[in-house]
């Protein structure tokens, strides 16, 4: 497994950009304030990137790739046109194999997926609250991580998309486990799919 996931605690920040297309975000160790992981959407078309300044910008195609400061990739998450509910695929980045994926739930106050395996048996769901603060990965009445906006000052929420989290992930989740992948993948989701 990624020596960068064998920890709790992640804060995700947004790239701030007033005119951007592309979503691009870099992940720090919030008490060292060390860049251990960063995401870039580096793969994108010319109509994608114009429907991105449209109000069609939450059904167009992604492809994020995580990976190491130094370029070691970690996972890719990928989702096609999605006209109703999306479906996201999490693919490996070292061995390039799905590893699994998230199905969103239809009419959900708040925003859910169900996070899935690579057989898309559920792992998992992540539940998020009427205010889009909060979004919790839940294994029954079990809380495997937990994601929270993190306010960032009116300056930047009113004027631009940026928006920062903090990932917590239960210590009760082995540091070897793809459900670590599959958690760091959905904060992608959560901003870009029911957020934007």
């Amino acid at each position: 497994m990624y020596a960068s996931l064998n920890r709790n605690l992640f804060l995700v920040k947004e790239h701030v950009g007033l005119f951007k297309a592309a979503n691009n975000y870099d992940i720090y160790d919030p008490e060292t304030n060390e860049m251990i992981l960063c995401c870039r959407e580096e793969r994108l078309g010319i109509l994608t990137k114009l429907f991105r300044f449209t109000d069609y910008k939450t059904m167009t195609p992604f492809d994020i790739e995580i990976r190491t400061p130094d370029g070691q990739p970690v996972v890719h998450v990928r989702r096609g046109f999605a006209f109703m509910l999306s479906k996201i695929d999490v693919v490996d980045g070292q061995t390039d194999q799905r590893i699994g994926g998230f199905k969103q739930k239809f009419m959900s106050v708040g925003g859910a997926f169900q996070v899935l395996d690579a057989h898309d048996q559920p792992v998992c769901h992540l539940k998020g609250k009427w205010t889009g603060m909060e979004f919790r990965f839940l294994k029954g009445e079990h809380e495997l991580a937990k994601v929270t906006k993190k306010w960032m000052g009116i300056g930047k929420e009113l004027f631009t998309s940026a928006d920062n989290y903090i990932l917590e992930i239960s210590p009760n989740v082995p540091y070897d486990s793809q459900i670590r992948q599959l958690i760091l993948a959905a904060v992608m989701c959560i901003d870009m799919v029911l957020k934007e």
